[in-house]
């Protein structure tokens, strides 16, 4: 089973919880408009979003980059890629277009954030070749990354690149489940101006936190390809007006499914909402 997913949507309580205190005490700025909005899938390939691409497409990101305005980039995840492929990429796509990868599994599953400095000089150099269509790095902690390895997290933040945005994702319950521990955390990455990411998925909704530490938003929402997924997403365009009124500076909102396929048809519906809600007249992404 993937994660977060569960068998029957319906029978779960998918709304949205309340903001946590930090959120309000982030967003405090009333009368203004987030303008910074990134909206995109979490991969390009052909293999994954089937009935996405037309017949006859030569190059899957560059006409990915005419359909979106930005990617979550995970297959930085697998292996740091050589500057030359970085490179290619940066080409390949229109200069408003932006990049979100992922730090790669060497550092955050396998040797979980210790001892890697070396792998960071290599990944950072890497997604260098981004420049200015580099949006915003995210790291994703293994499940089995408890508060006993906050020192780890801490050092890491505090060591981060000021000039590179930086979202977390921390996965294991006790994060969320002790509130010192949780007001630790978020105090942590508030400090350092690290954004902490929400995972919006069915079987994990104590990664649905809302609990901003940044005027900025990361949103990795997976649907359950279910009905449900229309109106969870309709929850969100209330809550980022509400975050939006409030002072919310960037949204970064990434569609993810359980089949891939379906996708591009959940972030078409979004983007439309986003227009309507906003005034704004971001491109709709043509499905077939």
């Amino acid at each position: 089973m993937k994660f977060g997913q569960v068998e029957n949507p319906g029978d779960h309580d998918l709304s949205l919880p309340k903001d946590g205190k930090i959120t309000k005490e982030v967003l405090n700025k009333k009368g203004q408009q987030v303008k910074n909005i990134s909206v995109g899938c979490a991969k390009w390939n052909r293999a994954d979003l089937k009935g996405f691409y037309p017949r006859g497409t030569k190059d899957e990101l560059a006409y990915y980059a005419t359909q979106f305005n930005s990617i979550e980039l995970n297959a930085t995840f697998y292996r740091i890629f050589d500057k030359s492929v970085v490179e290619g990429w940066y080409n390949k796509t229109p200069a408003d277009f932006k990049f979100y990868p992922k730090i790669p599994q060497s550092i955050s599953q396998f040797k979980r954030l210790k001892n890697c400095d070396d792998e960071v000089a290599m990944y950072l150099d890497s997604i260098a070749q981004l420049r200015e269509k580099l949006g915003m790095v995210f790291l994703q902690m293994h499940p089995f990354f408890s508060y006993k390895d906050f020192d780890a997290l801490q050092k890491f933040v505090e060591q981060w690149p000021k000039g590179i945005p930086l979202a977390v994702e921390v996965r294991h319950k006790e994060w969320y489940e002790d509130e010192a521990i949780n007001n630790e955390l978020c105090a942590l990455l508030k400090g350092n101006d690290i954004t902490h990411i929400i995972t919006d998925t069915a079987g994990r909704r104590d990664l649905v936190h809302m609990q901003l530490t940044t005027p900025k938003t990361f949103v990795r929402y997976t649907g359950a390809n279910h009905e449900s997924d229309y109106t969870r997403l309709d929850d969100w365009i209330t809550r980022i007006k509400k975050w939006s009124d409030a002072g919310l500076e960037e949204l970064n909102f990434f569609v993810h499914q359980n089949v891939e396929k379906e996708s591009p048809l959940l972030s078409a519906y979004f983007i439309n909402k986003l227009n309507d809600t906003f005034g704004l007249s971001m491109h709709v992404p043509e499905t077939l």
